[in-house]
């Protein structure tokens, strides 16, 4: 049985859109379909994002606050289309829009990746974007995944509850700032024109050190290079994994990577394999077995 989020209901819902904006939808490139499905148009220099998620449309409008809250302050990152009222809703679903940066032949580095966090957690921290929270939107995919035996979503519910109460014993040394919440290089653009931050999707205010743990985690559950790491470190100049806090935050991290794709696990069954090694791995408390990214 086919899932909300396929691949077909989401084109029909680009369709509409584009419509909507004046703009041409036919051959437009599919770049991404997990937690959002993100198109860049053939015939306008156009990125629409779809929210691939009833209990995550929400942050639709946060991604909106956030990105023009970084324009305002020069911040390189993506910017929201301009004269549109964002995010739209089109049949149910929440949609914002792009414009396109012209990628250079080579993905961003660590150190792009720092000098960029390192400008945002120097801002002030905007009076619009919610605090901190890092495993709600983990809840709500749980409540609302598609295809998940009972035992599993209770095994997640109650992780959930135990690393929480951890997250709360934390005693961060870097002070409260924006936070992008997802910072890895795969959410900069290396553009023409310098690198850029996108996918603002899990951005809040919060403890800076969120941002440095997805590579550390990438180091120590996929396999990544320990270069990596290292530039990231270097270049901004704090080493989270040598902090006490950094098991707790790691643990975090991990249960987001494993229900990131709950919401689309019918639609997408590719990725069901991979889902249930990492839910064995966190019910057997494995923190030496290797994953794989979704696909």
């Amino acid at each position: 049985m086919d899932g909300r989020y396929t691949k077909k209901k989401l084109d029909e819902v680009l369709r509409r859109a584009c419509a909507r904006l004046g703009v041409d939808h036919r051959g437009a490139t599919l770049l991404r379909f997990t937690n959002n499905a993100v198109y860049s148009l053939a015939h306008d220099p156009v990125v629409v994002r779809i929210v691939g998620s009833q209990a995550l449309r929400h942050r639709a409008g946060k991604v909106v606050r956030v990105a023009r809250y970084l324009a305002e302050h020069g911040v390189p990152a993506v910017r929201l289309f301009d004269g549109v009222d964002q995010p739209l809703s089109v049949d149910g679903y929440a949609v914002t829009v792009w414009h396109h940066v012209h990628p250079v032949r080579r993905t961003a580095t660590p150190a792009e990746l720092a000098r960029l966090l390192r400008l945002v957690h120097s801002l002030p921290p905007p009076d619009d974007v919610p605090a901190w929270a890092p495993l709600d939107d983990v809840r709500a995919r749980v409540s609302e995944a598609e295809e998940l035996a009972a035992e599993d979503r209770s095994f997640l519910l109650d992780r959930c509850a135990e690393v929480e109460a951890g997250l709360r014993e934390l005693d961060f040394v870097l002070p409260p700032s924006l936070v992008h919440g997802d910072a890895h290089p795969g959410n900069v653009i290396a553009g023409a024109d310098g690198p850029v931050l996108c996918d603002f999707d899990s951005s809040c205010v919060g403890p800076p050190e969120w941002d440095l743990v997805p590579l550390a985690v990438g180091r120590t559950r996929f396999r990544d290079p320990p270069e990596r790491y290292g530039e990231l470190v270097r270049h901004y100049g704090f080493d989270v994994m040598e902090w006490e806090g950094f098991a707790v935050l790691r643990a975090a991290r991990e249960l987001k990577l494993t229900t990131s794709v709950l919401p689309i696990a019918r639609s997408q069954p590719t990725v069901r394999r991979e889902l249930a090694r990492r839910l064995a791995d966190l019910r057997a408390g494995r923190t030496d077995g290797w994953w794989v990214r979704y696909r």
